[in-house]
């Protein structure tokens, strides 16, 4: 009960403050635009706002940010039905049935279906952080930093692993050289520099937004300058307020995709569109009619905005309780809350209990305030898709330079923006993934500290990294992540599991 009056209070005090309703208004419907948009992303619509809200009360800018993120997850879906340009990475999914059911004249029933499945998921992805966070706050606090080192690896492997398709080995890189990075300047428990070459900046370390920034930003802004244009806006002329009939039509793949969602954004670096592609693909397998999928179907496309909606407060669980971020938004986010003086992690449940529901309480205001938006203004919202890039990359690129010299006012900041926006352009036209990259940049100070820490305390033996019962597991887990991925032991391994499945189905025959 103690947990319900924390989340009552705080939505009595947002519910009640002008301000914060002003707020969350503005933050939400930012959001969709931002995420409407192709080419701007959830990451780069929070990394600019962090930057732009960093001297405000923590509490306002903390909801300001979620309302971006649960705006912009959703506002991706906008494009992807009408234009068959995902918004953001997780509205691609949506594509597949948004567009066809778009081209057959129903794009306003489409995006009907699409608010209402993301508000469901939403609001399951919200049950999860309020019930699954307190848990899993009060687990954490066996954690030590033999725990917090594997748990670090393992995020950044999980992440490599599950954003690739085929080969991990560039996910793999990608997260590496994001905990290399993370490993310039001054080290965490000495203050010894490392890899200066004698510069003072470059031994105050690689700011963390201005990466970000640059990677998310500046990178996308050179990506879509160099893709060609999309095609014009269509007209949603069609009913967009869906039926309640509709609605519960679709209620096993609400609850399933919404399941789903919140456990792939639990995972570290996994995030919303890997959380929309599991929950297509579980809805598709579940269907009596698979053919429809890809072709318009409404089944597939309420699992895919369930999915990657449910996984945003997913995300926010392990930032909450592991200060582990479960997508590349969530680690801006998480960043964020270190700036505003918030120290998520083990201790948050014994420190500030009431912080945990009043994110709960935010995001349920950001979901509120999505719906409203998303069926009051679905045709008006059309209009920004007209928006030239011609004239939007400019302004994007102006907010990227002065969010990052912002933060501290150096111009060492800028130039870090402008060298990772580069880096990140060239990763991406190698088909490397940006999430481990940038798990690896906000995990390495976590994984660097965790294991000097460790080594400090056993005397120099790593051996009690695996002995304890936590650290073994995760550490078994790591190993077998990187020996699944050899191809030769792979194949021997399928092979073995094909023979075992013979040799059964011999015996019951």
């Amino acid at each position: 009960m103690t947990g319900l009056g924390f989340f009552a209070d705080a939505m009595v005090a947002f519910l009640t403050s002008p301000m914060t309703l002003f707020n969350v208004a503005w933050a939400t419907f930012l959001g969709i635009i931002v995420g409407s948009l192709p080419g701007l992303t959830a990451t780069l619509g929070i990394a600019l706002l962090t930057t732009l809200t960093f001297r405000m009360d923590g509490t306002q800018a903390i909801l300001i940010l979620i309302c971006m993120y649960v705006g912009a997850i959703y506002g991706g879906s906008r494009s992807a039905i009408l234009l068959n340009i995902p918004g953001t990475p997780a509205n691609a999914a949506t594509a597949l049935d948004g567009f066809p059911l778009a081209r057959a004249g129903k794009a306003g029933q489409a995006m009907g279906i699409a608010t209402a499945g993301s508000f469901a998921g939403g609001v399951i992805g919200m049950l999860a952080l309020a019930l699954v966070a307190p848990v899993l706050g009060d687990f954490a606090l066996s954690f030590g930093s033999y725990e917090f080192f594997w748990l670090a690896l393992f995020g950044v492997l999980i992440s490599g692993q599950i954003t690739t398709t085929g080969d991990s080995l560039k996910g793999w890189i990608a997260g590496f050289l994001g905990l290399f990075v993370a490993m310039i300047g001054q080290e965490g428990i000495q203050s010894y520099q490392r890899f200066s070459y004698g510069s003072s900046d470059l031994a105050g370390g690689i700011g963390l937004l201005p990466a970000l920034v640059g990677a998310f930003g500046f990178a996308e802004i050179l990506t879509v300058m160099k893709a060609r244009g999309f095609q014009s806006v269509r007209d949603a002329s069609d009913r967009i307020l869906p039926r309640l009939s509709d609605v519960w039509r679709y209620k096993r793949t609400i609850v399933r995709s919404g399941l789903i969602g919140t456990f792939m954004g639990l995972l570290p670096g996994v995030g919303e569109d890997m959380g929309a592609w599991m929950s297509y693909a579980a809805a598709k397998r579940a269907s009596k009619v698979k053919e429809t999928f890809g072709k318009g179907s409404l089944d597939g496309l309420m699992a895919a905005e369930t999915g990657n909606n449910a996984a945003v407060p997913g995300a926010i669980i392990p930032v909450l309780t592991l200060a582990v971020p479960g997508s590349a938004p969530a680690a801006v986010l998480l960043a964020a809350m270190f700036i505003h003086g918030i120290r998520p992690g083990p201790m948050i449940m014994i420190e500030s209990p009431a912080f945990v529901f009043q994110v709960v309480a935010m995001v349920a205001m950001a979901m509120i305030a999505m719906l409203i938006i998303g069926l009051l203004l679905t045709r008006p919202l059309l209009l920004v898709l007209a928006v030239p890039r011609a004239y939007l990359m400019p302004i994007i690129f102006t907010l990227c330079t002065i969010g990052s010299f912002a933060i501290a006012g150096r111009v060492f900041d800028i130039q870090v923006m402008l060298a990772f926006g580069i880096l990140g352009f060239a990763l991406r036209e190698m088909n490397y993934p940006m999430a481990p990259l940038v798990l690896g940049i906000v995990l390495g100070d976590l994984l660097d500290k965790s294991f000097r820490r460790g080594m400090t305390l056993s005397d120099g033996d790593f051996v009690a990294f695996i002995t304890r019962p936590i650290s073994a597991f995760l550490a078994l887990a790591c190993l077998l992540m990187l020996l699944g991925a050899v191809p030769a032991l792979r194949r021997r391994v399928a092979a073995m599991a094909a023979s075992l499945r013979a040799r059964l189905t011999g015996k019951t025959s």
